[in-house]
């Protein structure tokens, strides 16, 4: 494995399960070719965003809002959050993500742990 690796975010494949909810997702962590480090990018159109959320049973994540507004949910509590704004979720608090009128993307950062991940997505969550 070589000690660094730069890769373009969106040089990757779109997920085609993201692009149903109206949302742009890549997924870099095995391009990266990284030990412990993974990182995806979301593209959210105009007040797009889906109705499941997700949760994992080992790892805490971050996002960053890296342009526009709009909201993420966190178990029953709704923010809003705009550009720059970092949130950190603990492992089993359920999230989302919405965006305003003008469409938002947002950053997030996570770990290997646990090997193969440990994601779970719940389905019809923000129905609102």
């Amino acid at each position: 494995m070589s000690g660094h690796t730069i890769v373009n975010l969106k040089d990757l494949d779109a997920s085609e399960r993201a692009k149903a909810a109206g949302i742009d997702a890549r997924m870099a962590r095995s391009a990266l070719d990284s030990e412990h480090l993974g990182i995806s990018f979301f593209g959210y159109g105009p007040n797009a965003g889906g109705a499941a959320g997700h949760r994992h049973r080992e790892q805490e994540e971050a996002y960053v809002v890296l342009r526009g507004s709009g909201q993420v949910r966190l178990d029953d509590e709704v923010h809003d959050i705009a550009q720059w704004d970092v949130v950190r979720v603990s492992p089993q608090v359920v999230r989302g993500f919405r965006a305003g009128p003008d469409g938002m993307d947002v950053l997030a950062i996570g770990s290997d742990r646990p090997e193969g991940g440990d994601g779970e997505m719940v389905s019809d969550w923000w129905t609102d």
